[in-house]
């Protein structure tokens, strides 16, 4: 490949980047039925039908957003297990790898709550399937913590759990003074791990 391919592949890796940034950003604010791909084009420098080089339409866009996370959570969420050495050790990382993403991906996290059902079939299919893989990491960590407790009572402990750190956008920002990253990080983790070690 030559250095100039090589650089048109990393301009258009970054745009694509830009361009999932930006709609996550105002699929949160307005929802996805809210903005069009004209206002998507124009908060990353492009035309509306700029876009579709990247994306086939608006509903792709949407899915390329709640898969790519939906990965992201599953191969971040092995690699915490698999660099943990006991039970506790792959509990506190999830916690804190969970909450970094919620920290992070605010946007992603009230897109996924407003508009899941706005993906294809196909899309939403892959986000439940790659959610539930997730979900089962943490079953199994809940399970070496408390191996007398039932499958039901570990999977109601971890969706609370996700319900406690995934309301970032709702509580983000929402105080005043607003609180820094580092003290609802605090907030976040040390809520988590006292609930799921209770």
């Amino acid at each position: 490949m030559t250095s100039g391919a090589t650089e048109r592949d990393r301009a258009k890796a970054d745009r694509q980047a830009a361009i999932l940034h930006e709609a996550a950003r105002l699929f949160a604010e307005r929802g996805f039925s809210g903005v069009s791909l004209e206002e998507l084009g124009a908060a990353v420098g492009v035309s509306g039908p700029a876009v579709y080089r990247h994306f086939a339409n608006k509903q792709a866009l949407l899915g390329a957003i709640l898969v790519r996370v939906s990965e992201r959570l599953l191969s971040g969420g092995r690699a915490v297990i698999a660099a943990s050495e006991s039970p506790s050790d792959r509990l506190d990382g999830l916690i804190r790898f969970h909450v970094d993403f919620a920290l992070t991906d605010a946007d992603v996290i009230r897109v996924q709550d407003r508009d899941l059902a706005s993906l294809s079939d196909e899309d939403r299919q892959r986000v439940r399937r790659l959610q539930r893989e997730y979900v089962e990491l943490w079953l199994a960590v809940l399970g070496e913590i408390h191996p007398d407790r039932s499958d039901a009572e570990l999977r109601t402990s971890a969706h609370a759990c996700f319900g406690l750190i995934n309301s970032t956008p709702h509580s983000l920002g929402r105080a005043r003074p607003a609180p820094s990253t580092s003290t609802v990080r605090g907030i976040l983790e040390s809520m988590a791990s006292a609930a799921l070690r209770a």
